[in-house]
């Protein structure tokens, strides 16, 4: 109530999509104007943005979930401040702190990193970077890159605990619950589809014996970068508490 109330009582608001904004406007019969705000045009638009914020009242909205969270904005709110400007938040839906609540997983301390980046090394570094930490991780991942998100989840995390929330909040919304190596057989078996937010266990500081999948994913990786075989063999031994003979002797099977 208290965000319908603002969206009506502010001069201009800063949408996302206009187009998907205007439809809840439409629906709660709120004329505020919309000006458009994304990632894509936050650059021209901070300066007009800015000059409508001496005149009155602003408010930003995104799609869906909450404003700057994986969104653009951040950058406003600093030359708001700067300009001697007040700044409120207006709590509502946010999809990571949706999914650690649903998640069963410990929401003392979390870490959450948006989303993974696209390439497949750059990836595994972001991953190798958290794969201590003992606090929760909460990811963000699209439906075509969550199968190969997955892997690397096994390969540079280990087979722990994952919640995989899918559409939080609306119609086809679903929760799996499990290991990550079993979050792969079903989301491969499933043509994964919607806005998905992973939720995965954090270091408990026990060193665990990797499983074979695991082994593999991690040996086609150093393979894809080129590695030596003997090498890729002395590396996975520390990492994953198999014998480097036997680790040899997968890489030498999978040739």
């Amino acid at each position: 109530m208290r965000a319908l109330r603002i969206l009506r009582q502010v001069n201009w608001i800063a949408a996302e999509d206009t187009r998907h904004t205007g439809k809840l406007l439409k629906h709660h019969e709120i004329d505020t104007q919309l000006i458009s705000f994304h990632e894509h045009s936050k650059q021209k638009k901070h300066d007009l943005l800015m000059e409508l914020l001496d005149q009155g009242d602003l408010a930003l909205v995104s799609d869906a979930g909450t404003p700057l969270i994986s969104d653009p904005g951040y950058e406003l709110v600093q030359r708001a401040y700067a300009a001697g400007h007040c700044v409120t938040p207006i709590p509502g839906p946010s999809a990571p702190i949706s999914a650690l609540i649903a998640s069963g997983l410990p929401s003392e301390r979390f870490v959450f990193l948006g989303y993974l980046p696209r390439k497949m090394s750059e990836r595994r570094q972001a991953l190798t970077e958290v794969s201590s930490l003992p606090y929760t991780l909460i990811f963000f991942e699209t439906p075509h890159r969550l199968l190969v998100s997955l892997e690397d989840l096994l390969a540079g995390l280990g087979d722990r605990q994952i919640v995989v929330c899918r559409e939080i909040t609306k119609l086809h919304e679903e929760f799996f619950r499990g290991s990550i190596s079993s979050a792969l057989v079903h989301f491969t078996s499933t043509h994964p589809r919607g806005e998905f937010t992973l939720v995965v266990a954090g270091n408990s500081g026990e060193k665990e014996i990797w499983s074979e999948a695991q082994v593999k994913s991690a040996i086609m990786h150093a393979k894809s970068l080129g590695t030596p075989p003997a090498k890729i063999a002395s590396q996975l031994a520390s990492e994953s508490e198999w014998p480097r003979r036997k680790i040899y002797q997968l890489i030498i099977e999978m040739d």
